[in-house]
């Protein structure tokens, strides 16, 4: 048997191809969208990609398994579970608890898993050239290294009411029945640290289920309620793009074949899309898009590892969005936006192209924020997550995280200056370039956020 691990770390996504060498055959479990790292994978060992697998109707990522069909003629095994709202709308093999099927030597056995989502499923693997019992269990977002995947999505990203605490109530479930299974068994996670699925995933990319056991926090409780509580408390802010991907990821995604090549456009274009008030993003580094740029544009920086859900944060999928980039950055950019759903991309500008109304986006020290602060003559806002938020915060600062500002706006003076900072700076620097895009006049970013301001030895609130 032969495992290969794939990680997209913008999405901190996992997916897995596992073959038999034997007989060349090939199964690819949660396949991204761009699927050519699996063809290269399967062309250098020799194998042909023979099944396609879905743990779960994902939120966080546009799927490949259409993509990867076309391009291998491979069956996608889709779950039957759940019922009827949570049905696949393209064809598959529809797999049901219990289920199992070869992949050469490789016996497949899909468990029921619900809690994540509903038809959730996770998939046990038995090398049987070898062995008589499995090796190992992918988990998908049921299980993480050091976590659990979070129940509230369903509820807080497609505004179904009341599923929270019943997917809880599953996880709990879930829990009690693998706490029966070998220790031995390795646990291939569907997210790493960083995924918006669960609260504290850990880094590694893999781990054993007796180590699960015995360290990570949901299986250290007996009672479901007390389990309940721990795991609705402090789960991270949803994005707001994840209520799209379930509506693509259920119906099936475009191909990437019949999406146009996005065109690269003159300045004029640009003053059209501002006017009619589509997204441009503007990709260039925060020092550059702090110096100068178009007003009306939102500055998310392409370098920052986290650009693809950030972005998800400010896309409007009921318009076009258009970039300014530079030429060689233009195709991982798209292909970043692509992952998440973003296919309406007429084209993009080029630093050189833009001109005319432009501004700045001034940047404090911490040393020029205390000053500031100390004349009394500023609005501090802090833009972290809640938990964060909870941890330790700058004494006066107010609280609206980054991704929720287009609902607070009402919230927020525009007659005095307003400094934005987070963690370390890239978060409160697209906030405050979209504070700037809504007309916001005096806005600036503190320089290296909460980090140089203790840095500095500036007072923090525990």
């Amino acid at each position: 048997m032969l495992l290969k691990y794939f990680y997209d770390r913008a999405l901190a996504q996992a997916s897995y191809l596992v073959g038999c060498e034997a007989t060349g055959a090939a199964m690819v479990i949660d396949p991204s969208r761009d699927v050519r790292p699996y063809l290269e994978a399967a062309r250098q060992e020799g194998l042909r990609i023979t099944h396609i697998a879905e743990t779960h109707i994902h939120a966080d990522y546009v799927s490949g398994s259409r993509e990867l069909a076309e391009a291998t003629g491979a069956p996608i095994y889709l779950s039957d579970m759940g019922g009827p709202d949570w049905k696949y709308g393209f064809d598959g093999v529809a797999v049901r608890a219990g289920d199992s099927w070869q992949v050469g030597n490789i016996c497949v056995e899909a468990i029921h898993t619900p809690g994540h989502t509903p038809e959730h499923l996770v998939y046990q693997i038995t090398d049987t050239a070898n062995a008589d019992a499995p090796i190992g269990i992918f988990t998908g977002d049921f299980l993480f290294v050091g976590d659990v995947g979070r129940p509230d999505l369903l509820e807080e990203a497609a505004g179904i009411a009341g599923t929270k605490e019943e997917g809880a109530r599953q996880q709990f479930a879930n829990l009690q029945r693998f706490k029966a299974l070998p220790d031995y068994l390795q646990v291939w996670p569907g997210h790493g640290a960083g995924s918006a699925c669960g609260k504290a995933l850990g880094a590694i990319p893999s781990t054993t289920l007796g180590y699960e056991k015995l360290f990570n926090p949901a299986f250290q409780f007996d009672e479901e309620s007390e389990f309940v509580r721990w795991l609705l408390t402090d789960q991270p802010e949803t994005p707001r793009y994840f209520a799209q991907m379930k509506r693509v990821n259920r119906a099936g995604p475009a191909l990437l074949r019949d999406l146009p090549r996005p065109a690269r456009l003159d300045h004029h274009t640009l003053d059209e899309a501002l006017s009619a008030g589509d997204p441009v993003i503007d990709t260039r580094n925060m020092s550059e898009f702090a110096r100068s740029h178009v007003a009306g544009t939102l500055g998310i920086p392409a370098s920052s590892g986290s650009f693809t859900s950030y972005a998800g944060w400010y896309v409007d999928y009921s318009r076009p969005t258009y970039l300014i980039a530079e030429e060689s950055a233009v195709e991982s950019i798209v292909r970043n936006l692509r992952a998440i759903g973003v296919d309406n991309l007429p084209g993009y500008f080029t630093p050189e192209a833009v001109n005319g109304n432009t501004q700045s986006l001034p940047r404090l020290t911490p040393q020029e924020l205390a000053e500031r602060m100390a004349q009394n003559h500023v609005l501090l806002l802090d833009v972290r997550g809640a938990a964060e938020r909870r941890e330790q915060h700058i004494p006066g600062s107010q609280h609206i995280y980054f991704g929720h500002l287009r609902n607070h706006l009402d919230e927020l003076p525009r007659d005095m200056p307003i400094v934005v900072h987070c963690a370390s700076g890239v978060r409160s620097h697209i906030a405050a370039s979209f504070l700037q895009k809504e007309g916001f006049d005096n806005v600036a970013n503190l320089k290296g956020g909460l980090d140089a301001w203790k840095k500095a030895g500036f007072k923090v609130e525990e």
